[in-house]
């Protein structure tokens, strides 16, 4: 039932990746005439290297024209395949530029898996379809349950995909018809009629759900709409494209006190809009950590840049199902574990309450405690506070309440008044 969330793999020590480095500088003196074809050469326009090969078992193909075409293109670095050994998230930056436009502008690319996540993706269908770890993916799809919903199936129903991920852990049907009607990968967007999608677009659809659902997050809940996640720009095969947003969180650890104050102020709001809203859908962070946040070099505006582990309670439905404990407040357990960035919390109960305070916590206690440790970093954003903020002593006090409290509810009330507090002092020093 609870369940500890370290942070994610593939997170390498720096002597880890310097060490990297130095073998890799060896292996481009080994293989300098590859180097060469790899830096001169698009692979961004390879229909192999896009994985289009492996449709339906992908992520999309509403790119596939841009990608094909040769409208993006990785930058510097990210020709070399050789550095693919220390991307081991699968995260590109590109640059997109359509031509009636002119000029480009940035963007990311996410395989949406580690090429270890990928391979064991592949396998599974395989094995699902023909008892084989390897077979033809576009032969064996129709044969696994992602092929469950093809033919005459109207709508995309709570029992058909209830637990496949954290974005549908507790689904309600609310939740899928709009997840079918906001999903980007289809020509048909805009019903939440699943028998208005091609058998390949369900598959595509179910696979993306299960394997990795942060597109349907950022599709379902857009930027455009005042969301905080970074904007869904399209797939291609298994590389999917989303807006550059700007400079990690962690890059602004050292920042201008005003400026961490700022971002302090919007990640509590943003930790308040994802859980009280007017559509009644509470999004909860299950993974809250420096890394997963950027910062608009423009607008200095904060978003989420790493939307895979959001799980989404449709407050509608505990109302009208009423389950035990239904309307008890819920105040998430501190856990002062010995690993970076972890979360203490119980899924069960954040489908389960109208109220709960679990973003607060996550947020408070990954990012602004003074506890919260990041990169072998611990102090927070908001740490060595002006020595007049300091003395008062209130930000310290609603710090430690927000991240450990010692009242009952103590949280919901810390975290009204460390918003007030933030917003305050943010407006005292522009």
């Amino acid at each position: 039932m609870w369940r500890l969330v370290p942070p994610k793999l593939g997170r390498l020590s720096r002597s880890l990746k310097l060490a990297a480095l130095g073998s890799l500088l060896v292996l481009m003196v080994m293989h300098s005439p590859s180097l060469l074809a790899s830096w001169q050469r698009n692979e961004l326009a390879d229909r192999r290297f896009l994985q289009l090969n492996k449709c339906p078992a992908c992520f999309g193909t509403s790119w596939c024209r841009r990608f094909l075409n040769g409208q993006v293109v990785f930058e510097a670095w990210g020709r070399l395949r050789l550095l693919d050994f220390l991307n081991v998230k699968n995260v590109y930056f590109a640059q997109y530029g359509e031509p009636r436009e002119g000029g480009r502008r940035r963007v990311v690319l996410k395989r949406l898996g580690s090429q270890r996540e990928l391979a064991q993706l592949d396998q599974s269908i395989c094995k699902r379809a023909t008892g084989r770890p390897r077979c033809d993916l576009l032969q064996a799809m129709p044969r696994t349950e992602f092929a469950r919903l093809n033919g005459d199936v109207r709508l995309l129903t709570p029992e058909a995909v209830e637990g496949w991920s954290d974005l549908v852990h507790c689904p309600s049907q609310r939740l899928l018809d709009r997840l079918v009607r906001r999903y980007a990968e289809t020509k048909d967007s805009g019903s939440f009629l699943l028998r208005n999608l091609k058998d390949s677009e369900r598959m595509q659809l179910l696979l993306t759900l299960a394997f990795n659902p942060e597109p349907l997050v950022l599709q379902s809940f857009p930027s455009d709409e005042g969301w905080p996640f970074a904007k869904y720009l399209g797939a291609c095969g298994r590389m999917v494209a989303v807006n550059y947003v700007g400079e990690e969180l962690w890059s602004f650890f050292n920042a201008p006190w005003e400026k961490r104050v700022d971002l302090a102020w919007q990640l509590m709001e943003i930790a308040e809009q994802l859980t009280n809203n007017d559509f009644e859908f509470a999004l909860y962070l299950l993974d809250v950590s420096f890394d997963n946040f950027a910062v608009g070099p423009r607008d200095g505006k904060v978003i989420i840049v790493d939307a895979e582990n959001v799980l989404v309670a449709d407050k509608r439905l505990i109302r009208q199902n009423k389950p035990e404990n239904w309307d008890v407040w819920y105040e998430s357990k501190f856990d002062d574990c010995d690993k970076e960035a972890c979360l203490s919390f119980s899924k069960e109960i954040l489908c389960a309450r109208v109220t709960v305070d679990h973003n607060y916590y996550a947020v408070c206690q990954n990012l602004l405690y003074r506890h919260a440790t990041w990169r072998g970093t611990s102090g927070g954003l908001l740490h060595d506070p002006p020595s007049e903020i300091a003395k008062d002593g209130r930000l310290e006090a609603l710090l430690d309440e927000c991240a450990n409290p010692k009242k009952r509810y103590g949280r919901f009330q810390a975290a009204k008044e460390l918003r007030e507090y933030l917003a305050q002092l943010s407006n005292n020093v522009r």
